[in-house]
Parts: structure tokens; sequence; C-alpha cells
């Protein structure tokens, strides 16, 4: 338990990436973390698009910045694998669902020493034309997957401090 508090409390955003391929196993072991995350009755509604190549990335990449209006950025921060959480939209909790698949992703890839980002702006990407025809390509109804986030992985090159816990985060009533 003293690990799983520590892996949760050190867990940090990365926003830059070394540039080598996280390991199968290290990629497997998140990944099954992801499908183990609680779902709204156990509907188990999430999906998890795996990307590993860079021609498809750096597409999915340029889709996002598209939607932050700035062709140029690089929100993908040069990570070498991207997981696209999507959810079945006609189960009873899909938003909460792909959320914990996101979280579990992430401090599964903390406890491994792999960095990880949540990124927005996924129900965007997978909105439109181009996001549609991925989902249609991957083998997905577009008209039934909505996008979550985008989990980027990879090796960090940056070590990132913690922000000061807010005041008030807690309340003992």
């Amino acid at each position: 338990m003293k690990t799983t508090l520590a892996d949760l409390t050190a867990r940090r955003s990365i926003r830059a990436y070394k540039p080598e391929q996280i390991t199968d196993e290290e990629l497997d072991a998140i990944l099954e973390a992801g499908t183990y995350a609680p779902s709204g009755m156990g509907t188990q509604s999430a999906v998890m698009v795996v990307v590993q190549n860079g021609a498809l990335i750096s597409k999915l990449e340029k889709l996002n910045a598209a939607v932050l209006e700035d062709p140029g950025a690089k929100p993908f921060y040069g990570a070498p694998t991207v997981v696209n959480v999507l959810v079945d939209k006609t189960q009873v909790t899909p938003g909460q669902d792909g959320d914990l698949v996101m979280g579990n992703l992430m401090n599964a890839a903390a406890a491994l020493g792999v960095g990880s980002c949540w990124i927005n702006r996924a129900r965007e990407v997978f909105e439109s034309a181009e996001g549609k025809a991925l989902l249609k390509e991957w083998g997905l109804d577009e008209k039934k997957y909505l996008g979550i986030a985008h989990c980027v992985l990879g090796y960090p090159a940056e070590s990132p401090e913690a922000k000061p816990r807010k005041a008030g985060y807690i309340i003992k009533v």
C-alpha cells in the first residue's frame, strides 16, 4: 500500500519526452491497468486505441492542434505513444468511465517510470470528418464512439515538481 500511495503522490504530467519508445511489456501493463478501471454498472464502455506509428501520431497531433486553432502547436509533446481513450456513448456513464481509464493509465505509467499526460480535445478530434474516418478505419462505429482524451506516454525528459496542494482541498465534517 505504501508503494501505491507513493506512486499516486509522485505522479506528474510530463510535457517533454525522450524519443525512444517504451517497451511492449510496459505498454501492456499500462493498458491492462486501463482495462481494470471502474465503469458504471460494469459496462466497460471504454476502448483504447494505441498509436505508436510516428506518421499517425503526427496526424492526430495536427488534428488536435487544429482544435486549438494553432496549427503549429505540438500538443503531444514529442511522446512516442498515444493511447486514444474513447467510450461507447450509449452506455450509462461513458464520460466517467473514460475518465477513470485515463486515471488508471496515468497512474500505472507513473508506477513503471513511464511519463504520461492527459491531452484534451479528443472529443473534437473524433467528431471531425478526419477523426470519424480514423474511427471507421479502426473498426469503430463513428456514430457510437466519443473521444474522451489522448494519453501520451514515453520516457520523461523532465522531472517537474509538485505544485503545493491548495488550502481547503479536504473538508472533514
